[in-house]
């Protein structure tokens, strides 16, 4: 009897492989999804953090501070020639001026005599400092405008000692100014911050008996010396704009050409105020626009490079838009009635 032997294939078929190989693929498909929704909740989570801490602690710290300028002075209708006017806008705000008499009809004549410009409040149209220096660069995320500096001061009547921004004490009775300005960040690179920069003003010793001022001077890399990089009191900041609010409208006659005013609410920036011809409105609100970036770009988030502030569109410069358009970023407005400042 004649034998044969039986061979077996054992595997998978064609059809059996093929639908292995796509359910594995649906498979590692749903988890890669899975993994970038967490990776993007998670970032998106980061990032609203850091902006609530933006608005909560930032930006109403920042409103404090503003709130108070022109605490001291007896003047409370202030503008670019007030004698320690709460919004710094010249030498004569600071009484950093000399003073001459004219022999015919006996009158002080005064002269600005602060040269640091790039130091006082300043917006687009205003000439910037270049390179390096702490000093208002107008730097900004933005393509084809600057970011504004905000210079103010006040005087501690408190009778208690306070904290000005840079957390230094500030004795009773004494002169503060700040400034709030954009510039590079000591802590990381490409990063813009937005900065405080706080010193103190006294009685200018070389001139007594004549009510000028000068800023005081610091040795040993004092924080509260003027001038400085300061304080870094939001991160991530794209774009820092300041409106000086007037609570009278100048109106130019097109006849004579004479400017009166009239009751009304108009928003300059610093430079359009500075251009204003005649006695100047005095200066009662401040507005205040930032657009704040997150710390980390979104996976799959969607492109957004043009935002609304002070109902101009701004739009991300293109380095930016290439290296930080997927980060979530809010834009905030607030307007602050300066309290110790009135137009009557």
């Amino acid at each position: 009897m004649s034998g044969f032997n039986k061979s077996f294939n054992r595997g998978f078929t064609l059809i059996e492989l093929m639908v292995s190989l796509v359910l594995g693929l649906l498979i590692s498909a749903a988890a890669v999804q899975i993994y970038i929704a967490n990776a993007r909740t998670t970032t998106f989570q980061k990032s609203g953090s850091e902006l609530q801490d933006v608005s909560v602690f930032g930006i109403q710290q920042l409103e404090s501070h503003i709130r108070i300028a022109n605490l001291g002075n007896s003047r409370t209708s202030i503008n670019d020639t007030t004698s320690q006017g709460g919004i710094v806008l010249t030498g004569f705000n600071l009484d950093i001026v000399s003073k001459t008499t004219d022999p015919k009809t006996n009158e002080v004549i005064q002269t600005d005599e602060y040269k640091d410009l790039q130091l006082l409040t300043r917006s687009t149209g205003d000439t910037k400092a270049n390179g390096t220096t702490q000093k208002w660069t107008g730097v900004s995320n933005m393509s084809g405008t600057n970011s504004d500096q905000l210079t103010i001061q006040y005087t501690n009547i408190t009778g208690s000692e306070m904290i000005d921004c840079e957390n230094n004490q500030v004795d009773k009775n004494a002169m503060v100014i700040e400034r709030y300005f954009v510039r590079q960040s000591t802590q990381k690179n490409g990063t813009l911050v937005l900065a405080c920069d706080a010193g103190r003003l006294v009685a200018d010793t070389s001139k007594p008996g004549q009510g000028i001022k000068t800023i005081q001077k610091f040795t040993g890399g004092d924080t509260r010396d003027f001038g400085g990089e300061g304080m870094e009191k939001i991160t991530n900041v794209d774009q820092f704009n300041v409106l000086l609010g007037t609570q009278q409208r100048p109106i130019k006659d097109p006849a004579s050409g004479k400017i009166t005013t009239q009751p009304g609410m108009l928003y300059l920036n610093s430079y359009a105020y500075n251009k204003l011809t005649g006695e100047k409105p005095p200066i009662t609100s401040v507005k205040i626009g930032l657009i704040v970036s997150g710390s980390t770009a979104v996976l799959g988030n969607e492109d957004q490079t043009a935002f609304e502030l002070f109902d101009q569109t701004q739009v991300l410069t293109d380095a930016t838009k290439d290296a930080r358009s997927k980060k979530v970023r809010n834009v905030y407005q607030s307007t602050i009635l300066l309290r110790n400042a009135r137009a009557i």
